[in-house]
């Protein structure tokens, strides 16, 4: 018998039994590895996170993330990484190392823009303006939250995920509310996968059936631009440096995110002069930081953390952030387009989010199945990157007011 009681033990059924939310827990990351794997909704991390919660709630693996005030020492500090990692395991090392730090979000940001072409909204600058009027969701959420009883930090947190960028989103958690890291990455990534199903829903509510059908390509045939870029090439190369410089200036603490981007974007101008920046950067470098971003997200999300009801007002309110960003950005081309001879399909505005470049393509969708002429994926596009741009200036104000 004691030998039968020391193999029970050494099995994880008894913490199973003391603790049955773990077994919730282990079927939300079932879940996700699902959506995932067959659904194919953001695979690239939503299997890492999916995977990370499974380690994290199984008994006795010790692979879940420990609270911040398990490693704190009395001054205020932490114990250091080797002390963290032989003490709670390697999650914990890979959480405190690389998110904590908040490290792998801009270099991710790097990475994407080494893969983004600023080009169209360089040829469409007034598109880029809604790109700025689609943050509106997370400003509106922020006090919506502070409403339900959330902290100013934890709302500043939720309200980010209406910019609809998982690393902003990763970013601005572990700056204001690291306790909520899990959660929130799940709902911003979970509704960026949603993007086919969100936007054509609030794009059908607030739309007419002959805005759908604005053609912007014939729009631009009977206003022609009053200016044209003779050297493009030069202006993408120039753009990161100078706006960097510029936002730096008035958003320093958007320097992080905002920074990163604009680098990759200029070794990838660059050319031949940086291709092989470029390459690292969204190669290894990239594909690197995502898997460690995933596991060690995935890893906070235990069943003593994740089994709140603060989840459910997080799973909500990232939501309702998500749908008035998009509705935010086709009431504003409608305003526009009131004042306006050329008239812009409020498509454009529905855009306005940093999900480049699945919402652009969703919009241009739901435009030709209206108009089968009518191509505006360039035109979105122009609003879809400024969305990028303006997540993480959006983020950089919040983490200065809040934090």
């Amino acid at each position: 018998m004691d030998i039968l009681r020391e193999l029970y033990n050494m099995t994880a059924f008894g913490a199973i039994v003391a603790q049955p939310g773990v077994l919730l827990m282990l079927l939300v990351g079932f879940v996700l590895l699902y959506l995932g794997i067959a659904k194919k909704y953001e695979p690239l991390l939503l299997v890492p996170i999916a995977f990370g919660v499974i380690l994290a709630n199984l008994p006795g693996g010790g692979m879940g993330v420990v609270p911040a005030e398990m490693v704190e020492l009395e001054d205020g500090r932490y114990l250091n990484l080797f002390e963290i990692g032989s003490q709670y395991g390697i999650m914990n090392y890979l959480y405190y190392a690389l998110i904590k730090t908040g490290f792998l979000p801009p270099i991710i940001f790097m990475g994407v823009g080494a893969l983004t072409d600023f080009g169209p909204m360089l040829r469409n600058l007034r598109l880029a303006f809604f790109g700025a009027a689609a943050q509106i969701g997370i400003f509106s959420v922020l006090f919506g939250a502070l409403a339900m009883g959330f902290t100013l930090q934890e709302a500043g947190a939720l309200g980010i995920i209406g910019g609809a960028d998982g690393p902003t989103a990763i970013y601005t958690t572990i700056l204001l509310a690291p306790h909520l890291l899990g959660p929130i990455a799940i709902a911003a990534y979970s509704y960026m996968a949603l993007v086919p199903v969100i936007v054509p829903l609030v794009a059908n509510a607030l739309m007419t059936k002959k805005e759908f059908k604005i053609n912007m390509k014939q729009q631009d045939k009977l206003y022609p631009s009053g200016y044209q870029i003779k050297n493009i090439k030069l202006v993408k190369i120039l753009f990161p440096i100078v706006l960097g410089v510029i936002v730096a200036l008035f958003v320093p603490s958007s320097v992080p995110l905002l920074g990163m981007l604009l680098f990759g974007n200029l070794i990838k101008e660059l050319g031949t002069l940086t291709s092989r920046l470029a390459d690292a950067a969204t190669g290894p470098i990239m594909n690197t930081a995502t898997i460690f971003l995933g596991l060690a997200v995935g890893g906070t999300m235990t069943h003593d953390v994740f089994l709140d009801t603060r989840t459910i007002g997080i799973i909500v309110g990232g939501f309702l952030a998500f749908a008035i960003s998009i509705g935010g950005g086709i009431l504003a081309v409608k305003f526009y387009n009131l004042f306006n001879k050329k008239k812009i399909n409020p498509l454009i505005g529905a855009t306005g989010l940093s999900a480049v470049p699945m919402a652009s393509r969703v919009a241009n969708e739901l435009a030709l199945k209206h108009d089968s002429s009518n191509h505006v994926l360039q035109y979105c596009m122009a609003s879809n990157i400024s969305g990028v741009i303006g997540s993480a200036v959006a983020a950089g104000v919040l983490i200065s007011m809040l934090s």
